[in-house]
């Protein structure tokens, strides 16, 4: 029987400040990164919900209403969902280290589940048998080893890493991570595997019920996936694709990134091998990731990219600041502007636009996805010819 959906429960807060948090990241102009800044301002969240009328650039926000909250949690309960917040004990640890995770989190299953080692398998849609039987085969072995398999419910790959999981030795343990609400089931044909996932592992959103997944949720889902791993596989995927993102991302939070290798003959398999080329760990069975895993301390072997060497405190950020972040209309034409065909370092390219680091990987995933950027080894980015 799941807990229901209270605030309080979730992580020791007042039902006043736990609909507040709602209220305050559901709210427009306000992402992680803004509702993070505006709690370490304030010191909590209804102190900042009445506080952003005072704040500069106050035209960008718009306050999440009261009984949408209301209704968004009875939503919830009816799901047999709950809420984690980034500050309770059941959020997970990993993911909380992800510059830009997410603040709130809706739940099915089991929080604890993605502590076990967890690994993430990802890859094409359209993936060939092969790709699907080894997906298969190294998540049940992972799963065996006890360690977590995440994965994000899409058809081909995820779909097999999810159902190898299943078939491990002790039981499944698994996490699906979804772009829509937990009531929601995309693609329709998972709708028995969704459920299963909810009801013996562990299913993940950042979304509130009843929100059916369109394209710019994915990349969202993408970081939540890399953010909640130790390492990330990625077993075929074309160039450009949702994986490679993915794995990408996992390089910049400072996680293992491995990858299947294929033939060059298949074009599903050129995004894996760029991978490998850029410094991903070519991995063929799951003893190769089990060995890259062993005593993890948070600095792969071959980062794909260079990890941060520490996390940053929550620093109270100045009015300017708070301001700026949420001035997200204008993003991409900032950023597109200062992008050429010669490739630039993502950290020089944060600096000359004065953004805060999620907002600018935020909108470099989104370019990416659109065709109007073009990602080079070494963590630099260029505009697409």
């Amino acid at each position: 029987m799941a807990e229901p959906a209270s605030p309080q429960r979730a992580a020791g807060l007042t039902r006043e400040e736990g609909m507040a948090r709602i209220r305050l990241i559901r709210s427009t102009g306000i992402g992680p990164i803004t509702y993070r800044q505006l709690l370490a301002r304030f010191g909590s969240a209804v102190a900042a919900l009445e506080g952003l009328p005072q704040l500069p650039g106050k035209s960008g926000f718009t306050v999440f209403p009261l009984k949408s909250v209301e209704a968004e949690m009875a939503a919830v309960r009816a799901a047999g969902g709950r809420y984690l917040f980034h500050d309770g004990a059941d959020y997970p640890a990993l993911l909380g280290l992800a510059e830009g995770a997410p603040p709130i989190l809706i739940v099915r299953g089991d929080p604890s589940i993605a502590a076990r080692r967890p690994v993430a398998i990802v890859g094409a849609r359209n993936a060939s048998a092969g790709a699907m039987k080894l997906a298969r085969s190294l998540a049940r072995d992972l799963a065996t080893e006890g360690c977590a398999v995440i994965s994000g419910l899409a058809r081909g790959v995820d779909a097999a890493a999810h159902e190898g999981a299943f078939g491990a030795e002790g039981g499944a343990c698994t996490v699906g991570v979804i772009a829509g609400g937990v009531d929601v089931v995309y693609p329709p044909e998972h709708a028995a595997l969704q459920e299963r996932i909810a009801r013996e592992g562990l299913l993940i959103s950042e979304m509130p019920p009843g929100t059916e997944p369109t394209q710019r949720h994915f990349p969202a889902r993408n970081r939540i996936i890399a953010g909640l791993a130790i390492g990330t596989v990625v077993v075929e995927a074309a160039p450009r694709s949702g994986s490679l993102i993915t794995a990408r991302l996992a390089g910049d939070y400072g996680r293992a990134v491995m990858a299947v290798p294929g033939s060059p003959l298949d074009p599903r398999a050129h995004g894996g091998n760029d991978l490998i080329r850029e410094g991903a760990v070519l991995v063929q069975r799951v003893e190769d990731i089990l060995e890259l895993l062993t005593d993890f301390q948070g600095a792969p072997r071959m980062p794909l990219r260079a990890p941060r060497q520490e996390a940053l405190p929550l620093a109270a950020p100045d009015e300017a600041a708070v301001q700026q972040s949420s001035a997200s209309l204008d993003t991409d034409d900032r950023i597109a502007a200062l992008l050429g065909v010669a490739p630039i370092g993502v950290d020089d390219l944060i600096r000359h636009c004065g953004l805060p680091a999620g907002v600018v990987q935020a909108a470099l995933i989104d370019m990416e996805l659109s065709g109007t950027l073009v990602r080079h080894a070494g963590g630099r980015v260029s505009r697409a010819v």
